[in-house]
């Protein structure tokens, strides 16, 4: 199979597409032919090495959320079919790119995996997984019973914008950042207030902030005493005197909630958008439109 590696730390030219042999799935997995794999911020920090835990030795495959057809199913595995479309998303954080999902075939354990519903594209359901995983338990750390009001940094982006539209169905007042120009879409997801970047953060402090950017320093601020703040990334502490709850949200996978995800995406409940599509061969390219930032959704990798 093609597979693109990273084949030393570095920029986005160390991205390689390279020949491998065919996984084979194990017990509990399923092989996996992919037809579309997203591109990350996670990915291009992998590629120079930033990440918890410190660098991945290269050579090695990047890559979180896939979707593609079943080929094959290992043994002890229910539920999933060969002819099956799937997506689902890798814990790269565990599996640190053995596997990864910038590949024509992955051998993935079933528990990552949910079926795509006829009429999602692929390509959409390759957007979903980390991204709204990621806002569903970030939500669930929030731990937000009673209706409150919830800002959100980075509503623009796909962690900001599953997490606007999962709050705004719960009932919950928000108001979300958006990154230039990106108003009319945020705005769309049904939030309270749009924040544009060019105005900043001009508001009173709220019970609650999911700094999804994440943009740290500013936001602290905001988070309104006996709050909490929750956000993608580690933030300084905040002044123990205001009795702010801080928590940094780490990604695990949750099939039963990334079933009910796809699935809202699928009947038009959540909504999530592709920049553009690119070959598998062309990584690099990606790499480097990504880091170039001002995208209007994901990129999209077709193996």
């Amino acid at each position: 199979m093609r597979a693109v590696e990273v084949t030393a730390l570095g920029g986005p030219e160390v991205l390689r597409l390279v020949e491998r042999p065919d996984p084979v799935p194990g017990i509990g997995q399923v092989l996996v032919r992919v037809h579309a794999a997203a591109v990350h911020p996670a990915d291009l920090a992998a590629r120079t090495g930033r990440i918890p835990g410190g660098p991945v030795p290269p050579p090695f495959v990047p890559g979180w959320d896939i979707a593609g057809q079943v080929i094959t199913v290992g043994d002890r595995v229910s539920g999933l079919s060969p002819g099956d479309t799937v997506a689902g998303m890798i814990p790269w954080y565990l599996t640190r790119g053995t596997p990864g999902g910038y590949a024509e075939l992955v051998a993935a354990d079933a528990d990552w995996l949910v079926p795509v519903p006829a009429g999602l594209d692929p390509v959409l359901a390759a957007t979903v997984p980390l991204n709204a995983l990621t806002a569903h338990r970030a939500l669930a750390m929030l731990a937000l019973d009673a209706p409150t009001i919830l800002l959100i940094t980075g509503a623009s982006g796909g962690v900001g914008g599953f997490a606007a539209q999962l709050t705004v169905r719960a009932g919950h007042t928000v108001l979300a950042g958006a990154t230039h120009g990106d108003d009319d879409w945020v705005a769309g997801l049904g939030v309270h207030t749009v924040l544009p970047r060019s105005a900043g953060l001009a508001i009173d402090p709220v019970p609650a902030v999911l700094d999804a950017v994440p943009i740290s320093g500013p936001v602290l601020d905001l988070a309104a005493a006996g709050g909490t703040l929750v956000s993608t990334r580690p933030a300084p502490p905040i002044d123990p005197d205001r009795q702010v709850r801080q928590e940094t949200v780490l990604v695990r996978p949750d099939r039963l909630a990334l079933h009910d995800l796809v699935e809202a995406v699928a009947d038009g409940r959540l909504r999530t958008r592709v920049a553009a599509t690119l070959p598998l061969a062309e990584a690099a390219e990606a790499h480097r439109r990504a880091e170039r930032g001002g995208l209007r959704g994901k990129l999209v990798l077709l193996p």
